[in-house]
């Protein structure tokens, strides 16, 4: 097979080959016999009628272009494969003509993936972040949310509000009489959650033990049928309680978590909260760090790339839409987008995900950042356990649909990013220092060390939550 490369553009190269009249001899055969088991031929079952008949039958032309479509996708790859180029998309047919010697020219326009000499500068970034404050009324709804935990319901005879709970019998009638589904007896509701069907909230409010309400409401889609019910609701309320929350003192808390006072508690929680928002900092100061680099790549992205990318996406979103029954159009109206903006939103995010993707390539090449020993088994081991599968299918999964190289190129780009990130540092806005935990791998109670000595955690504290009734709080 004779082939020629041009080049077109910087990143896409025009392939030229011929395919010579005997090089579709086997095509030809097996066109032939495709197309003869879709006719009829008189003295000959479906696909046993001989070539030349079926030649003769539909004319040579058709043969040859049947042979030429089903075994184009082979000789474009065969012809790829006799270069060096590796296309970053699928090879696209620009022309298709017949030779004088029976024959075909082709012609295949193939783009390649974009790659940079060297990434920007990126030693000695100094990046300013916030650190972030812990005031004690953020303290104080923690503690409320673990009293919550731990409230008792006691019974007042008193007229019903938000918050409160009610114990009532429900019934809901719809066109077609009472509807079981919606019934409940002896049910512990609490008003204002709008927890159960709509319109009952509006109807226990103020009511108290023994009053009997009736009223509008509407079994949401999908509760009954496949739409909306209009129904008629009515309660027999039978109570009226209240939250009693406990009193914050030493003494429940040592019967309810591992701690033994109220200060250690409270000073837990603190920890917690400054080690969750140091999280969000760390994490906005490696989206910051990125975004600055890949501002500064010097790279034209191809349009083929970038569509590649967008299709990708879209079909990735669409598959996740379809498993909640959700359409792309009924998503697009409750995200309150049009077409237009959702496409070139998807172009914007494309664009972004391939330069990050080609600055952490050209990161990895120029640090000599390579996969070491039995990163990649750890890498498979983590997609086993995600995923319930045994890592040998994993394996075979990965090397049958020619992904292992795609998980190689994670893994190299999570330690160029983790190299971009040693390089970095973070200040606050007085220019000191701030140490954070941005690595995939990292010690996260070390963020702790950017506080102060005055009443917070120092440098060598640990901070693992000691009591499960207040894993919450993270």
């Amino acid at each position: 097979m004779q082939s020629e490369v041009k080049e077109v553009s910087p990143f896409e190269r025009l392939l030229s080959f011929h395919v010579a009249a005997v090089e579709l001899e086997d095509a030809m055969d097996t066109a032939a016999l495709k197309l003869s088991k879709q006719m009829k031929i008189k003295g000959f079952r479906p696909g046993k009628a001989p070539r030349t008949l079926v030649e003769r039958m539909v004319g040579v032309d058709a043969v040859r272009r049947e042979a030429v479509d089903a075994s184009l996708g082979g000789f474009v790859s065969a012809a790829i494969s006799e270069t060096d180029l590796v296309p970053a998309t699928a090879p696209r047919v620009e022309a298709l003509r017949d030779s004088d010697d029976g024959g075909v020219e082709v012609e295949v326009r193939i783009t390649l993936w974009p790659t940079v000499s060297e990434p920007p500068d990126f030693s000695g970034r100094t990046l300013e972040v916030e650190v972030p404050d812990v005031d004690e009324e953020e303290v104080d709804q923690q503690v409320d949310r673990l009293r919550n935990q731990f409230a008792e319901l006691e019974d007042v005879s008193r007229e019903a509000h938000d918050g409160d709970f009610v114990l009532i019998n429900l019934t809901a009638h719809g066109a077609r009489g009472e509807i079981e589904e919606a019934a409940a007896s002896d049910f512990l509701y609490e008003i204002g959650s709008h927890s159960f069907v709509p319109g009952l909230d509006e109807m226990l409010s103020a009511t108290s033990a023994g009053d009997i309400r009736e009223g509008k409401g509407q079994l949401p889609a999908g509760f009954v049928g496949d739409e909306a019910m209009d129904v008629t609701l009515k309660v027999l309320v039978k109570g009226v309680r209240v939250k009693k929350l406990p009193d914050v003192a030493d003494d429940w808390v040592s019967d309810v978590t591992e701690f033994d006072t109220v200060f250690e508690l409270r000073e837990q929680l603190e920890k917690s909260l400054f080690l969750m928002k140091m999280n969000a900092v760390a994490a906005a100061f490696q989206e910051q760090l990125v975004e600055e680099l890949v501002a500064e790549l010097d790279v034209e992205l191809p349009d083929a790339i970038i569509e590649a990318e967008m299709e990708t996406t879209l079909r990735n979103l669409s598959h996740s839409l379809k498993e909640q029954g959700v359409n792309l159009e009924d998503f697009l109206k409750a995200t309150g987008q049009d077409q237009a903006t959702f496409v070139d939103d998807l172009r914007t995010r494309a664009t972004r995900v391939l330069r990050t993707h080609i600055l952490l390539e050209t990161v990895a090449n120029a640090e000599g950042i390579e996969i070491e020993d039995g990163e990649m088994d750890e890498a498979i081991a983590a997609l086993a356990l995600q995923s319930g599968q045994d890592e040998d299918e994993i394996r075979v999964a990965l090397d049958s649909s020619g992904r292992r190289l795609v998980l190689a190129g994670d893994i190299l780009r999570r330690k160029a990013l983790d190299r971009l990130l040693e390089e970095a540092t973070a200040v606050d806005v007085d220019g000191n220092l701030v140490v954070l935990d941005v690595s995939a791998t990292g010690d996260q109670d070390d963020q702790i060390d950017n506080r102060d000595t005055e009443g917070k955690a120092t440098a060598d504290e640990d901070i693992t939550l000691q009591a499960d009734n207040v894993s919450d709080a993270e």
